[in-house]
């Protein structure tokens, strides 16, 4: 059973002593994995202090879940070093990203690229989601990506790649809503029918965040950067998650310009409001 309920947020660096001083009423918190190796780092020591009054949820962004090949498989020593970190750390939910970031053990890329929709690569990320999740002995959950270019070569939709990767290993889904209003927009397909294709029952977490707009060659883009208040239009298509997957734990997420606290539990709040309207709505 999932301890974490209601509306959480990314704990970054600047709010930990708030967190360990003031304890803000927030039911928990998510990290990423990978700042939090060294358990003696002083990162790991104030989270630990955080820890005893926060569940935590562990977000990774270096298994390559996408490496290219077969005989290429999720980094050995990175998968111990989350392994190590869980077993102090105990967070209710482990996630990582549909994407890769790795090439033939050797390049390792400061990025989460995206992965064309094929049977091949199916074929690797079934396999390197089966291999975490024997390694670290609990469910995976996978995050839909951001998107600003479509492989020609894809044969399948995202939302049926995930919903068939969630049926074939077992994993969890951790859905993006920014994402899928971000990808909605760059690639002009219908973000409603998006959630309507997810399984109800393998969605365990979303997240929540900002984005940016640039213009490229003329055409309007949306870039998701983290680095600002939710959208209008992502808070709409969030109603409807709800609507759909029911009050799932939900995260704001902010890593760039990371603002004041007190703007992450106003996001928070709104989030809390628009879960209460539709089970409000739901019940009348």
């Amino acid at each position: 059973m999932n301890k974490i309920k209601g509306v959480g947020i990314g704990l970054r660096h600047r709010h930990f002593k708030e967190f360990i001083e003031n304890k803000p009423d927030v039911p928990w918190l998510e990290v990423h994995t990978e700042n939090f190796f060294s358990k003696d780092s002083t990162s790991s020591k104030y989270l630990a202090n955080i820890r005893q009054n926060y569940e935590i949820s562990a977000h990774c962004v270096g298994m390559s879940l996408g490496s290219a090949t077969l005989s290429c498989p999720v980094r050995e020593q990175h998968l111990q070093k989350i392994k190590q970190t869980i077993a102090w750390l105990q967070p209710a939910m482990v996630s990582d990203h549909l994407s890769w970031s790795a090439s033939d053990g050797v390049h390792y890329l400061p990025d989460l690229l995206p992965i064309p929709y094929t049977e091949e690569a199916f074929e690797v990320v079934t396999q390197n989601i089966n291999h975490v999740q024997d390694v670290l002995q609990r469910q995976l959950l996978v995050e839909n990506p951001s998107s600003y270019l479509a492989f020609v070569d894809s044969t399948m939709l995202e939302w049926d790649f995930l919903a068939n990767l969630s049926k074939i290993t077992g994993c969890g889904l951790l859905l993006d809503v920014n994402n899928i209003f971000v990808s909605a927009h760059n690639h002009g397909f219908d973000a409603l029918a998006y959630l309507e294709s997810i399984p109800v029952e393998a969605v365990k977490e979303i997240h929540l965040a900002g984005y940016s707009i640039d213009t490229i060659e003329g055409q309007e883009i949306y870039i998701d950067t983290h680095g600002q208040k939710v959208y209008d239009g992502v808070w709409q298509l969030y109603e409807k998650a709800i609507e759909r997957f029911g009050a799932v734990p939900t995260l704001i997420e902010w890593d760039t310009d990371v603002p004041e606290l007190s703007v992450l539990l106003d996001e928070k709040r709104k989030a809390d409001a628009i879960i209460v309207k539709v089970l409000n709505k739901q019940i009348a």
